[in-house]
Order: C-alpha cells, then structure tokens, then sequence
C-alpha cells in the first residue's frame, strides 16, 4: 500500500462526501460534477488496489488477515459506483446525500485497509 495515496484518498472521499452534502442542502439532484468527483475517487482506489494485489500475489507480501483485506479491497472499489448509481437512477435532492454516505463509506473500508496491512518482519 502506498501510504501517500491513502492520504490523497481522504481527500478526495472527504471532499466528495462534503460536496454532496452541500448539493443536499442547496436542494440540487446529482449532477455531471457527482460523476466526476465519484470517477475520480474510484481511479485511485483502482490504483491504490493494483498495487496493493500486485504485492500481495507477485510482491511476495503475505498479510495475516488476507482475505479481509481483500473483501475490504473490493468494496472499496464497488461502493461508490453502486453508491452513485443509486444517487442517480432518480434524480432528487438526496443523491447528494447518497453519494456522500457512499463516499464516507468508502472512506471508512480504505482506513481499514490502511489498518490490516501489517506486513510481518518489516
């Protein structure tokens, strides 16, 4: 894991959960700039997942909860998308506010991620 990713990461998700709040109070539906915002956050988690499964099944890193951090891997990809697929099916003043549960979310299994990669010996 590349921990100056897990930073950029935050940023983006807290900043992403922020502004559909925002949308939700301003009563405004999902807009393209919800897409976006989603698209970027999933993009680097995408990255921050290949290197984390390049070094667990080529790197050579066997971590003690595997499986966990996996599951927690794929989540962390799947929520927002399904998060923002759900805000925009019906577009309403709360899609902001399912994109930001979403985002939190995301957030949330990607400090998680950050926590189960303890590599022995190093």
């Amino acid at each position: 894991m590349i921990g100056t990713l897990v930073l950029v990461i935050t940023v983006a998700l807290s900043a992403t959960a922020l502004f559909g709040l925002v949308t939700t109070v301003l009563n405004r539906p999902p807009s393209r700039v919800h897409t976006v915002a989603v698209g970027i956050c999933v993009a680097l988690v995408v990255v921050q997942a290949a290197v984390a499964a390049y070094q667990l099944f080529v790197g050579g890193v066997t971590l003690p909860e595997q499986t966990t951090f996996l599951i927690y891997l794929a989540v962390a990809i799947c929520v927002p998308v399904i998060a923002l697929q759900f805000a925009t099916a019906e577009p309403s003043r709360w899609g902001g506010a399912v994109i930001a549960v979403g985002a939190v979310a995301t957030l949330v299994a990607v400090l998680r991620l950050q926590g189960l990669w303890v590599v022995p010996g190093a």
